[in-house]
């Protein structure tokens, strides 16, 4: 397929029908008990539990995983006086721009956010007085420029030891999933998060990592399945369905990736053995590094913005292109120029079918929403053969969606 047939995709094809009552709208209290439909080989292979997923696995398998964890970005302010409530959902840091410094920044620091009501706060300040470590703290918001459907808010507030990170903790919600139609729950703040989730910066899960426990990675580990983590803070993006009738007219949000040097001489030494990507934020951040790779093979100095992989750029590419491990090589080099034990950047890749997958063997993911950009994901790996893997899981009373059950797909 060119470039041209990729973006003409009807994203009415990617549709199927999802009752409202097959949306999970809580995890099983055993999150390893379930259910996983294991497809290969181009057939559905049957139904399981997750726990059962350690003995499903190809022999020598190394799991990916993502180890996001997702931040309390929902805050509600009300407008003086006994006035509208109006939510701010953090989605980036704008101020400055690093993660980790943009949580632990004192005193003020401004991100881009989506706004609740913005239309009754155009200017003016928010205040919200809150109690940190039995400290009085007041919390200011004011709103700047637009970007998109988006805008930038400047927080300052008092308090010389008070990050935004204790903020968001403090008075904070988790910003569930939009379609479970439901208000967060205290449960969701252990519920939404994986077991080895440490890096905050996500708006929302990785969900396919949900279905892990202590007990399911000690059994991977018995069997030699070795475990490597990588890092993409998963924007409000993903909950987006493609609006337009086809796909070359949705826009793909770009999120931040992280990825340690290690994990990049694994792949490139072929000591991995199958790599199965536990999500898609993992998938995309995999697939992502053969680009970046290539990106650097021409251009061996590439700035951040250069190195940002583009929503189309895999589909442009044409002619004799080098094999996986050149393109993975050249970005332990780059890392070795610059000193540097992860590469971090940036991706807006957009993996649909027709896209050649380069770095992965297989996926553990759970069942998306019909039209969704993460169907057609998914419709790319298994070679167009999603509606036998979701006939199925509906004919089989599977759960739906961030909270529901999961697929192993393998090639």
């Amino acid at each position: 397929m060119n470039i041209d047939d990729i973006r003409n995709l009807r994203i009415e094809d990617f549709n199927y029908p999802l009752p409202d009552e097959r949306i999970a709208k809580h995890p099983l209290a055993d999150r390893e008990q379930c259910k996983l439909l294991v497809y290969a080989n181009h057939s559905v292979k049957g139904e399981y539990r997750f726990a059962d997923l350690p003995g499903m696995l190809p022999q020598g398998s190394m799991l990916v995983y993502n180890n996001t964890r997702v931040i309390n970005a929902r805050l509600r302010f009300r407008k003086p006086n006994g006035g509208a409530w109006i939510e701010v959902f953090c989605l980036e840091p704008h101020e400055p721009r690093d993660y980790a410094q943009a949580f632990a920044t004192v005193g003020k620091c401004s991100w881009l956010c989506f706004i609740g009501n913005a239309k009754r706060w155009k200017d003016g300040v928010l205040q919200m007085p809150l109690v940190i470590d039995g400290s009085q703290v007041m919390l200011v918001a004011r709103r700047g420029e637009r970007h998109g459907n988006a805008f930038i808010v400047n927080f300052e507030w008092n308090g010389d030891s008070v990050t935004f990170a204790s903020i968001l903790e403090a008075v904070g919600e988790i910003p569930i999933p939009p379609y479970l139609n439901r208000a967060t729950e205290p449960s969701d703040s252990s519920d939404y998060q994986t077991v080895y989730s440490h890096i905050d910066g996500s708006v929302a899960a990785p969900t396919a990592g949900l279905h892990f426990t202590d007990k399911v990675l000690a059994e991977c580990d018995s069997r030699g399945i070795r475990r490597r983590e990588l890092t993409l803070h998963v924007g409000a993006g993903t909950f987006q369905p493609v609006k337009t009738e086809t796909i070359g007219g949705h826009e793909m949000h770009t999120e931040f990736i992280s990825v340690p040097r290690s994990l990049l001489v694994d792949l490139v030494e072929n000591s991995a053995g199958p790599v199965i990507a536990v999500g898609t934020t993992s998938v995309r951040t995999l697939e992502s590094l053969y680009y970046i790779g290539l990106t650097l093979l021409r251009n061996p100095e590439a700035d951040e913005h250069e190195l940002c992989i583009g929503q189309w750029m895999p589909y442009s590419e044409s002619g004799d292109m080098p094999d996986t491990r050149t393109a993975l090589q050249a970005i332990i080099d780059y890392l070795d120029r610059h000193g540097a034990d992860s590469y971090i950047g940036s991706t807006q890749i957009m993996i649909a079918p027709g896209f050649r997958y380069r770095v992965i063997d297989g996926m553990i993911t759970n069942f998306h929403q019909p039209q969704s950009t993460l169907l057609l994901l998914v419709s790319a790996f298994v070679d167009g053969d999603w509606r036998t893997i979701y006939d199925y899981a509906l004919a089989h009373d599977f759960r739906f969606l961030s909270y529901g059950d999961a697929t192993l797909l393998l090639h």
